[in-house]
């Protein structure tokens, strides 16, 4: 008893021993590391990222000092408001970074304002970790050392759905996509998704104002058209919106299928499952994926009050992988950061398979093309998809072959 009583006594000692060792070891600007989620807190995204996205990061940071003692009362969250602007995510973005002293940027719905800071971030030496941006820019003509794409891109979403739907029959399109940076990416990659797959465009696709509530002039298009599918590129409220119009003209009742680039729960929350019934997407995740996925999102819904969106899981992921290089690296100077992150491979309760390409800043990743069941089909409140296809991480993404980016 004695023998083993004194064994534990050293370990415990030698386990103290190392925990002061790293912690002396680490070198931190101002002796904490803040994670600084900037995202909208107010506008057409707020509700699938936003204050979720704050929670979820702060869930990230909670576990992570938990995790490891060294770093316990060292990891803040602040949250700012970009108002999906631009113009505002670049101002906010300095003013993070210059007094705030935040350490990584997170999250970035909006992919304007995710290209806006990620140029910020980059004069600055300052990591981000882009969640809810889709453009593909990110990763090719606007790549810089300091920005990472997690989750999901538009060549992800076009390579994903653009393909299974027009694979499925709907080899006629008419689309319509929100006029910025993200709709217009968006747009381009479905309609090569489309075409690849032997699939055509029976008019050129339209662009609409962002945000917008009314699309009543592009659905009676539709009608006139009468394409196979009607490509919806929007998202958040304005997809809401979209789907809304789409059903109140009837356009399932003729034979004009919907086709959605960017799907999350809380658009299907927004309006009842059943008026997206059959729509196909592709994700990167969500919460009822498998055991993993249920346990961290009762987590997630317990903090919150609602089940998270897969933006917002995303944010936990970006976040706690964002930390564990900052443990690496045993700094958080950007520059030692931005190493321990290339060609990180993990695997979590979101990002399964995971790697974080070097040579793009491309998170690879296992994501899912999904199909939206009817609300007689749910097991229980959110239970909206079933899983039609996984899409191993090697071919989700664009390859290497076709990159645009120099670093």
């Amino acid at each position: 008893m004695q023998k083993k009583t004194l064994t534990a006594l050293v370990s415990t000692a030698a386990l103290a021993a190392m925990t002061v060792a790293l912690a002396q070891n680490l070198r931190l600007s101002d002796n904490v590391v803040r994670v600084g989620v900037l995202t909208d807190l107010s506008g057409v995204y707020s509700e699938l990222s936003g204050q979720g996205s704050v929670k979820a990061a702060q869930m990230a940071a909670a576990d992570f000092m938990a995790m490891n003692s060294s770093f316990r009362g060292k990891v803040q969250v602040v949250g700012v408001d970009h108002q999906n602007k631009a113009d505002v995510a670049s101002n906010k973005a300095a003013e993070m970074i210059d007094r705030q002293n935040v350490d990584v940027l997170m999250d970035l719905p909006t992919s304007s304002a995710a290209l806006a800071a990620s140029e910020v971030a980059r004069q600055k030496k300052i990591p981000v970790m882009v969640v809810t941006g889709g453009t593909t820019a990110l990763t090719n003509e606007k790549c810089n050392k300091y920005t990472f794409h997690y989750a999901y891109d538009n060549y992800m979403l076009a390579n994903g759905t653009g393909t299974a739907v027009t694979k499925r029959g709907g080899n006629s399109w008419y689309i319509i996509y929100p006029n910025y940076a993200f709709g217009q990416d968006l747009n381009r990659q479905m309609t090569a998704a489309v075409q690849e797959n032997g699939g055509k465009l029976v008019a050129p696709s339209d662009a609409t104002p962002f945000p917008n509530t009314d699309f009543s002039s592009y659905l009676l298009k539709a009608q006139g058209l009468k394409p196979k599918v009607f490509g919806t590129m929007q998202a958040g409220a304005d997809l809401v919106n979209v789907v809304k119009q789409y059903n109140e003209f009837g356009l399932r009742q003729q034979g004009i299928g919907l086709g959605i680039g960017l799907l999350f729960e809380t658009d299907v929350a927004a309006l009842g499952q059943d008026a997206f019934s059959g729509a196909l997407a592709t994700v990167p995740w969500y919460w009822n994926l498998d055991q993993r996925a249920r346990d961290w999102a009762a987590r997630f819904e317990k903090a919150f009050g609602k089940k998270p969106t897969w933006a917002q899981a995303g944010v936990y992921s970006a976040t706690m992988t964002y930390l564990q290089a900052v443990a690496r690296a045993k700094t958080d100077s950007g520059d030692a950061v931005v190493k321990a992150l290339e060609g990180h491979r993990f695997s979590d309760f979101f990002a399964r398979n995971a790697y974080v390409r070097p040579q793009d800043h491309r998170v690879l990743l296992d994501v899912y093309t999904v199909q939206v069941k009817p609300k007689a089909q749910a097991k229980e409140n959110g239970d909206y998809f079933n899983r039609v296809a996984t899409i191993p991480a090697a071919r989700a993404f664009q390859p290497l072959s076709e990159s645009k980016c120099k670093m």
